[in-house]
C-alpha cells in the first residue's frame, strides 16, 4: 500500500450508501488509540487516517470497520464485500461479483483493485433482503386469508423477526462501538415495540419498507459512484507498444516514460504523451469536454483517454499511468470530497444533536400524556415508536455531499475542475472576476509584428534579442525566439541571463550587458528619449506590446508584438455580466495595449502591474467583494492564492491541475461563466435537498404526534427522504454548465454590476 506520509494509512471501504454510513465508519475507528486525522469519503469509498502502530495495528482498524458491518481492504487490494449488517449468510444466492477470495481475505493484485461487474439489484445483499422480507410479508397476508386470525398474527410476528435480525445485529454492533443513536437501533426498537403493543402487521410492513429504502439508497449511491468511475474507464486497458521494431499489446498501466506506442484510428490514446510521427485529428472531449477535434502533429501533446480519429500516430510516453491526466482528474475529484463545504460541516454538527433530541422527544411523547393526562399507553407508545423512525438524519447528512459529488463529476466531464465543496460554495458567491491578460483573455502566443532598428541591422537586433531570451519561458520571449528562427537568424551566445520581474530579461553578450525589456525599464535606465517615446506610443495605440533592446543602456531597437484576444473572450465577459458579475483585467502590459484589448472586450482594466501589484489589486477587491481570479497557474500564483477562488487555465498541465482552487482544462474563457453557473446550480440543489429532508421530517413529526400517520408512513419519511435527496442530487449529472440558463439564474446576484460594483473597482485601483 502506498502511503503519502509516514503513519498515514488508506483503505477502501465497501457497503457505504449514505452519510450516516460514513459517520459509522468514522465513529468505529476514531475511538481507537493512536488513530488521528480520520477522513472517510463516502463516494470514493475511502478511509484514510494517521495511525500510530505502536498503539493500534492496521488489523485492529480493519476489525473495527468490519465489526460495524462494512467491507474493508487496503488500498490497491481487491475490494471486499461487507461481511455483516444486511448481508445474508454466505451461500445464499451467491454471485460472482461477491465471491470471497479463496484465501479468505482480500488479495493483492499487481494491476490494482479489479472492479467486478455490478450485480443486479436482486443479486445484491440488500436486494435479497427485500425479496426475503417481501415474501415473508406476502405469506403472512396470505395466511390471514387461509387461516384463523391468531395464526395470521403469528405469521406477521415471524415475518417481522426474520426481517429484523440483520438490522438488530448491526444495531447492537454499533452500540458496542459506542454509537447507540443509529437508524438500525431506532428500527429495532420501533419494530420490536410494535410487536409488544400488538401491531405485528404494521411492524412487518415497516421492516419491508425499510429494506426497500435501504436498497434504493444503495442503487442511488452506486449511480453517483459510477459517474466518477466512468472517468477512469476512459483509458484503454491495453496499449500497442513498439519493441524491437515490432508491436505487441501490453497493459496500459505498465507503460513507462520514454516508451513508444502506436495509436490506430478509432483507438483511445493509452497514455499522456508526445506525438513523434503522424498527423491526425484527436477528439479530446472525454478529457476536456471540447467537442472540436484537435489537430495533432509531431511535437504535440496528447492526453490519455482522448480518441484518435483519422490516422496512425506514434506517441512517446511522457507520464506514468498513475500520473496521467485522467488519473489526476479522478484523484482530484475523489480528494475534493474531503474538502467539505461550510454548509456540510454545519449539517454534520446539527445532525449530531438532531437524533438524540428526537429520541428524547419520543420518550416524552410515550410517557407524558399517559402519566399527566391519563391517556392510553398503547396509543402514545405507538406514536412515540413512529416518532423514533423520523429521528434518523440520513437524508439531511447526505443532502450536501451527494450534490457536491455530482457537481464535481459533471465539472470533470466538462473540463471544469473544482477542489471540493468549499470551492463550489465560494464560486457560487462570486461577485467579481479578475482576469490575467496573457494566456487567459488572449491566446498567450504573441507574434512579432514590427522590428524597428535604431543601430545596426534587423538580423543583428533579432540575434541579440533572441540570445537574451533564449532561456526564458515568458510568451513574449518565446515569440521573439520563434521570429528569429523564422528569419534564420541564430541567437547570440549569452551568459548570466536573469529575469527582471515585470520588466524584462537581461544577459551578458560579448562582455556587455544587454536588456530586452519594457519601455518602463528603458525609462528607468534613462534610455527613453522623446522620439523613442513617440514611436512606442504609436505602436501601443494599435494594441501592440513593445519591448526595447538595450546594450549598456543604449537602445538598439524596438520589437513590437501582438497577442490576439481569444475568440470567446468578449462572449465570456458578456455572460458574466448577465450573471450579475463584474469583470476586470489585470495585466503587466502598458496602458495603451491594455486599453486596446479591454476596450474590444468591454471590460475594465488595470495596466503596468507587477506581480505584487496584482496581489494588492485582488486584496483590494476581496475586502468588499467575493473575487474569483483567472490566470495561467504559473506567473499568477500569488494573485490566485489571494483571491477567494483561484482558477488556473490550462489543458491538463500539472500547474493548472494542482496549484489553484480550480482549473479550466479546455482553455475556453466562457467556461468561467460555466463554472459559476455549475456552482450556483449546486448550491440551489443543496438548498432543495435540505428543504426536502427537513420539510418531510417536520411534516411527519407533527402528523405522527397528532396520531394522523403511523409507523409505515414514518419509515417512508426517513428512507423516502434519503432516496429523494439522492435522486435530486443526481440531476446535477445531467446539468450543462456551458449552456446559459434562464434569467432566473441571476437571482440573488443580479444588480451587482451597478454603482456599488464600480465603487469596489475604484477602491481596488486606488
Amino acid at each position: 500500500m502506498a502511503d503519502s506520509s509516514p503513519g498515514q494509512r488508506e483503505w477502501r471501504v465497501t457497503g457505504m450508501d449514505c452519510g450516516s454510513c460514513a459517520a459509522k465508519v468514522r465513529g468505529a475507528v476514531e475511538r481507537l488509540p493512536g488513530v488521528a486525522d480520520v477522513d472517510v469519503a463516502l463516494m470514493a469509498e475511502r478511509l484514510r487516517l494517521t495511525l500510530d502502530e505502536s498503539q493500534t495495528s492496521p488489523d485492529t482498524v480493519e476489525k473495527a470497520v468490519r465489526g460495524v458491518g462494512f467491507g474493508i481492504a487496503p488500498k490497491g487490494a481487491r475490494p471486499e464485500k461487507p461481511k455483516g449488517g444486511f448481508v445474508l449468510p454466505d451461500g445464499a444466492f451467491p454471485t460472482a461479483a461477491e465471491a470471497p477470495d479463496p484465501e479468505g481475505g482480500p488479495a493483492e493484485d499487481p494491476e490494482g483493485p479489479q472492479e467486478a461487474p455490478a450485480p443486479s439489484w436482486h443479486q445484491s445483499a440488500k436486494g435479497r433482503l427485500v425479496i426475503v422480507t417481501g415474501a415473508l410479508l406476502a405469506a403472512a397476508w396470505a395466511s390471514r386469508i387461509a387461516f384463523p386470525a391468531d395464526i395470521a398474527h403469528w405469521a406477521f410476528i415471524l415475518a417481522t423477526l426474520l426481517g429484523l435480525v440483520p438490522v438488530a445485529r448491526r444495531a447492537f454492533a454499533m452500540t458496542r462501538a459506542r454509537m447507540p443513536f443509529t437508524i438500525e437501533m431506532l428500527m429495532t426498537i420501533a419494530a420490536g415495540g410494535a410487536l409488544v403493543i400488538g401491531a405485528a402487521e404494521e411492524a412487518a410492513l415497516v421492516v419491508f419498507l425499510f429494506a426497500v429504502g435501504e436498497l434504493l439508497e444503495g442503487v442511488a449511491a452506486g449511480k453517483a459512484r459510477d459517474s466518477i468511475r466512468a472517468l477512469s474507464k476512459l483509458v484503454p486497458k491495453t496499449a500497442r507498444l513498439e519493441v524491437g521494431g515490432r508491436t505487441r499489446e501490453v497493459p496500459a498501466g505498465r507503460l513507462q516514460v520514454g516508451q513508444v506506442v502506436q495509436v490506430r484510428p478509432g483507438d483511445r490514446v493509452p497514455c499522456d504523451g508526445e506525438v513523434i510521427e503522424g498527423t491526425s485529428g484527436v477528439d479530446e472531449s472525454p478529457v476536456t469536454g471540447e467537442s472540436v477535434p484537435s489537430l495533432k502533429e509531431p511535437g504535440a501533446e496528447v492526453f490519455a483517454g482522448s480518441i484518435n480519429a483519422e490516422a496512425l500516430l506514434r506517441v512517446r510516453v511522457t507520464k506514468a499511468a498513475e500520473d496521467n491526466t485522467i488519473a489526476r482528474i479522478v484523484r482530484l475529484v475523489e480528494e475534493a470530497e474531503s474538502a467539505r463545504a461550510p454548509t456540510e460541516r454545519f449539517i454534520d454538527r446539527f445532525s449530531r444533536v438532531y437524533m438524540p433530541a428526537v429520541v428524547g422527544a419520543a420518550l416524552l411523547v410515550a410517557v407524558v400524556p399517559p402519566l399527566a393526562f391519563g391517556q392510553a399507553w398503547v396509543d402514545w407508545v405507538y406514536r412515540a415508536l413512529a416518532l423514533l423512525l423520523i429521528g434518523c438524519p440520513c437524508a439531511l447528512v447526505i443532502s450536501v455531499p451527494a450534490s457536491i459529488t455530482s457537481a464535481l463529476s459533471t465539472g470533470a466531464r466538462n473540463g471544469l475542475l473544482m477542489k471540493g465543496g468549499a470551492v463550489i460554495e465560494a464560486a457560487a458567491r462570486t461577485t467579481h472576476v479578475a482576469f490575467d491578460k496573457t494566456g487567459t483573455l488572449t491566446h498567450g502566443k504573441p507574434r512579432v509584428t514590427d522590428v524597428t532598428v535604431l543601430r545596426g541591422s534587423e538580423d543583428d537586433l533579432m540575434a541579440v534579442a533572441a540570445g537574451v531570451e533564449s532561456g526564458a519561458s515568458h510568451p513574449l520571449a518565446l515569440a521573439i525566439s520563434a521570429e528569429a528562427d523564422r528569419r534564420g537568424v541564430p541567437a547570440a551566445s549569452a551568459t548570466g541571463g536573469r529575469a527582471l520581474p515585470g520588466k524584462g530579461t537581461e544577459a551578458s553578450i560579448d562582455g556587455a550587458t544587454v536588456c530586452v525589456g519594457s519601455p518602463r525599464l528603458a525609462d528607468e535606465r534613462g534610455a527613453l528619449d522623446d522620439d523613442l517615446r513617440r514611436r512606442v506610443a504609436t505602436m501601443e495605440a494599435e494594441g501592440k506590446t513593445v519591448v526595447i533592446v538595450l546594450r549598456e543602456n543604449v537602445p538598439l531597437g524596438l520589437i513590437a508584438l501582438r497577442d490576439e484576444p481569444r475568440a470567446d473572450a468578449a462572449v465570456a465577459v458578456a455572460q458574466l455580466r448577465t450573471l450579475g458579475i463584474s469583470s476586470v483585467m489585470l495585466t503587466g502590459d502598458n496602458p495603451r495595449t491594455a486599453q486596446a484589448i479591454a476596450g474590444g472586450l468591454g471590460i475594465d482594466h488595470r495596466a503596468e502591474l507587477m506581480p505584487e501589484d496584482k496581489v494588492a489589486a485582488i486584496r483590494g477587491l476581496t475586502s468588499e467583494a467575493r473575487v474569483m481570479m483567472i490566470g495561467d497557474g504559473i506567473n499568477d500564483a500569488p494573485a490566485l492564492a489571494a483571491a477567494h477562488v483561484g482558477v488556473a487555465m490550462g489543458s491538463g498541465t500539472d500547474v493548472a491541475l494542482e496549484t489553484a482552487d480550480a482549473a479550466i482544462l479546455r482553455n475556453r474563457v466562457t467556461d468561467v461563466a460555466g463554472k459559476i453557473r455549475l456552482a450556483r446550480a449546486t448550491m440551489s440543489n443543496i438548498r432543495q435537498n435540505i428543504a426536502i429532508a427537513l420539510g418531510l421530517k417536520a411534516v411527519f413529526l407533527v402528523t405522527t404526534v397528532l396520531g394522523i400517520t403511523g409507523l409505515w408512513i414514518a419509515i417512508l419519511a426517513d428512507t423516502g427522504a434519503t432516496v429523494l435527496v439522492t435522486l435530486n442530487a443526481l440531476r446535477l449529472l445531467f446539468y450543462r454548465p456551458s449552456e446559459p440558463s434562464e434569467p432566473s439564474e441571476t437571482t440573488g446576484q443580479a444588480g451587482q454590476d451597478t454603482a456599488e460594483s464600480r465603487s469596489l473597482h475604484a477602491n481596488a485601483t486606488t
